[in-house]
């Protein structure tokens, strides 16, 4: 289960978004498959007080050390900062930009309709060849460098399971050969790598060059340990209700980082803003 604002996709524009997207294809053409150089990255501080701000980005609360936002915002001064990056589907801003530079790479079901993720609205990006995924991952290491260049520690990117929604035209296999480009470069960035939900990932995940965990709602669903197996203490858990943000400090708040955040992930001054953690 995936849940993110689509607030988070108009921030800027359109116009300063597809400037944005252009600029750093342009400049990273090559970016899946340049040679990973050694670098040096860091995890996330286990059990951090941790904020989830992917939908607006605001001061952080007191005690705050750890905090992702998304791939357009700017990282909080002096604190660990991951980058949210939507890596396997299609921000709403960004479609056009996608259909008139890289249609062939969106994926169409046997009537060449898009495939669309529709709780979201998300066209679902094509990984199904090899050729794709390097077509693919060229643009998202771009974002990815981006992300190294304004300050960030780590990347997260989403939406590893589209294959769920692709009507059968994608694998989970796919997924992980695309994570497979995606992971050494952050490294090479000198960026972590997070897992973003997928429990079906298991150890594949973490062979696949990830270093931690972001979980939404692993407390509601009793899936906590799926990550903790994988990844021992290095998992971020975000919770939407009362009573699974309490299940999960009870099962895991003492090892890992526990947030309660409301569902749009909004900021303070929403009537909607809700943020708590253990």
């Amino acid at each position: 289960m995936v849940l993110r604002t689509l607030a988070r996709c108009l921030v800027g524009g359109t116009t300063a978004l597809t400037a944005a997207i252009a600029v750093g294809v342009a400049a990273h053409a090559d970016a899946a498959t340049t040679p990973a150089a050694a670098a040096v990255f860091t995890l996330p501080p286990v059990n951090a007080k941790f904020d989830y701000q992917i939908g607006k980005a605001y001061t952080p609360p007191t005690g705050v050390t750890v905090v992702s936002r998304d791939r357009e915002a700017a990282p909080a001064a002096g604190l660990y900062n991951i980058c949210y990056v939507n890596a396997f589907q299609v921000q709403p801003g960004e479609v056009t930009w996608w259909q008139q530079n890289h249609d062939d790479l969106l994926l169409r079901d046997s009537s060449g309709e898009y495939v669309v993720d529709g709780d979201w609205n998300e066209i679902l990006l094509d990984i199904s060849t090899a050729a794709k995924r390097t077509a693919v991952a060229g643009i998202v290491n771009a974002w990815i460098d981006g992300c190294a260049a304004d300050g960030f520690q780590a990347v997260e990117p989403d939406n590893i399971d589209s294959y769920d929604r692709s009507e059968d035209l994608l694998s989970i296999t796919n997924a992980i050969d695309y994570l497979k480009l995606l992971a050494p470069h952050a490294h090479a960035a000198g960026l972590a790598i997070g897992q973003k939900n997928t429990t079906e990932l298991r150890a594949r995940g973490k062979a696949a060059g990830l270093d931690f965990a972001i979980a939404e709602e692993c407390g509601r669903y009793n899936e906590c340990g799926d990550y903790t197996d994988v990844y021992g203490n290095n998992v971020i858990d975000i919770e939407y209700t009362d009573n699974a943000y309490t299940k999960a400090c009870a099962a895991v708040g003492a090892t890992v980082s526990v947030v309660r955040r409301d569902v749009n992930v909004t900021a303070p001054g929403s009537s909607k803003y809700i943020y708590n953690a253990c």
